[in-house]
């Protein structure tokens, strides 16, 4: 009497032609894959909205002339240059991270993460700032002792903040996730050694050009190759 033994299962392992089982692959690759483009997404977009933002009225107010009161308006960039230069830094961080190993990965991803810092740091210290707009006033009045009245100021600065923190967290992702991510190949690096020189071909004898060529050249356009 024969009986049939059903095959035992084995579960999340195939077996392989040989007998091996086949283990799943490891999914490291892909969680770098995402960290890597959650990086540049944040980093990208911090550093455009530092920017825009360096750009926009962060405080109005008026100083009081001969015709009556001037509105003044006062730009982040007025008030600080510090968000729009850290971005430029945080965007070339960035570009750098690729470029470089180990050691090196680690430093620019430190620049990346202090360049966020800086930038929230910077916005804080702005928000409520009046210097800018008290020496504006002080222009327009022809006083220096004058100073702005009126003085309100708009979200713009807290979005810098925003900006910071996004680079901030590109810069983190770096820092600690960066081993797992790809860096520039070196395939096209020279490394020094000469490179090998293509054999010519015999001249055609039936193209007289040829032979002239190689007489210039110094070759016996009679020899056979």
């Amino acid at each position: 009497m024969t009986s049939a033994v059903p095959t035992p299962r084995t579960d999340g392992v195939s077996p392989a032609s040989d007998g091996a089982p086949q283990v799943a692959a490891d999914p490291a690759p892909r969680g770098g894959r995402r960290s890597l483009a959650a990086a540049l997404l944040l980093g990208a977009a911090g550093a455009a909205l530092a920017l825009l933002a360096s750009r926009q009225s962060w405080a109005h107010g008026t100083t009081a002339v001969a015709g009556g009161d001037f509105p003044l308006t006062a730009k982040g960039s007025d008030v600080t240059g510090v968000p729009a230069a850290l971005a430029i830094v945080g965007l070339a961080a960035l570009v750098a991270v690729f470029a470089v190993r180990r050691t090196g990965r680690v430093l620019v991803s430190l620049v990346l993460a202090l360049s966020g810092v800086g930038i929230v740091v910077a916005a804080l210290l702005g928000a409520d700032d009046s210097a800018a707009l008290d020496e504006k006033a002080a222009e327009a009045s022809g006083d220096a002792a004058s100073r702005i009245a009126g003085l309100s100021h708009t979200g713009w600065p807290y979005a810098a903040v925003a900006a910071g923190a996004l680079i901030l967290a590109a810069g983190l992702l770096a820092l600690f996730r960066g081993r797992n991510w790809p860096a520039m190949s070196g395939r096209y690096e020279r490394d020094g050694s000469p490179r090998p020189r293509a054999p010519r071909r015999a001249p055609d004898p039936d193209r007289p050009e040829e032979l002239w060529k190689a007489i210039d050249r110094g070759e016996d356009p009679t020899r056979e190759a």
